[in-house]
């Protein structure tokens, strides 16, 4: 895979802050120093966790939106790493894999002789060679009986995870989607509104649910889409937070119950969540606490498949908080899952 950029013993050393009398996170975690076949390589670590970032927003830019998703990967790693390892997480049983980079990718979006029409229909050409990369290394992580935790990117890449578990699987897969938007949109070329259509209807994904839809945010298009498609179901955000007419632990479990009969992804768009620097950043939506709670009660499930935060775009002022904030859905996540 050549946008895979493997995270090496020496990366790891600069990344990993040690103190007398405490272990960090990074002290233990499993690394590929060589990689030859990334399935024969991931099938022979004794691991039960792959992480790997996306460093992209190209599908964010398909969808005339703003910059930023590939910084989330960077922003997260060295925070992660320099958690403490303690009796709560076992990091021996999780491999840091590195990530995938599309620096030359969204240098060729930056040509100033691109008109808007052009630069939208080549970032969407882009974002189709990003999803063959994710869906490879998911179905290989998933073939070779490893849960991915992918770390970054627009939401775009919801159907490279959708695509890869369920062709290691050999069976659609169902998903939940803790987001404000459905991104269920129109075929048009792919961007970041429109993964799950895409995975959908080329026969990847089954069930679908989406936890906290805002009501603004949803064309009634959009809203009739949803409400004729029998295996989509969802709840909105001000059902839940603004009329108090649903109660937020009962809906977590009616979105288990329309997953879960098989194997599901745990989709988390940073969106979603109030405050948290993002391609759309909302005042007003799910606390970070709300979006351990879902992570952690979802997560529990032995069906979950893999987890993806996305759409997460730090800047300079605010690259600890997400990084803070990702990794502990991370950590939330295998301490729920088991190891």
């Amino acid at each position: 895979m050549q946008n895979l950029v493997l995270f090496t013993s020496n990366d790891l050393k600069s990344c990993v802050n040690t103190r007398k009398g405490e272990t960090k996170f990074g002290e233990h975690v499993q690394l590929i120093n060589n990689l030859t076949n990334i399935y024969d390589n991931i099938l022979e670590l004794d691991v039960d966790y792959v992480i790997f970032g996306i460093s992209e927003d190209i599908g964010v830019i398909a969808n005339h939106g703003k910059s930023g998703t590939y910084k989330a990967w960077d922003a997260t790693i060295k925070i992660l790493l320099n958690t403490q390892s303690n009796a709560y997480i076992n990091p021996k049983r999780i491999l840091i894999l590195g990530h995938l980079d599309y620096s030359k990718l969204l240098e060729s979006l930056k040509d100033e002789k691109l008109s808007t029409k052009k630069r939208i229909a080549l970032a969407r050409k882009h974002t189709e060679d990003v999803d063959a990369d994710v869906s490879h290394l998911v179905f290989s992580i998933i073939k070779a009986g490893k849960t991915p935790i992918v770390i970054g990117g627009g939401h775009n890449n919801a159907y490279g995870n959708i695509k890869g578990s369920s062709l290691a699987l050999k069976y659609p897969i169902n998903v939940v989607n803790f987001d404000a938007h459905h991104d269920f949109r129109s075929e048009e070329g792919r961007h970041s509104g429109n993964g799950f259509s895409y995975a959908y209807n080329e026969g990847f994904l089954k069930n679908y649910f989406i936890f906290g839809l805002h009501e603004n945010y949803i064309s009634q298009n959009s809203l009739d889409i949803l409400n004729t498609t029998k295996t989509i179901a969802y709840n909105t955000f001000e059902d839940i937070e603004v009329r108090k007419k649903l109660k937020f632990k009962s809906e977590m479990q009616h979105a288990l119950s329309h997953v879960s009969k098989s194997n599901f992804g745990i989709e988390i768009d940073c969106d979603a969540v109030k405050d948290m620097p993002s391609s759309a950043m909302t005042p007003s939506g799910f606390s970070t606490n709300q979006a351990r709670c879902f992570v952690s009660h979802i997560g529990a499930h032995k069906n979950g498949t893999y987890l993806h935060i996305c759409e997460a775009a730090p800047k300079k002022t605010n690259k600890t908080k997400v990084g803070k904030f990702i990794s502990y859905l991370i950590t939330d996540f295998i301490k729920a899952h088991g190891y």
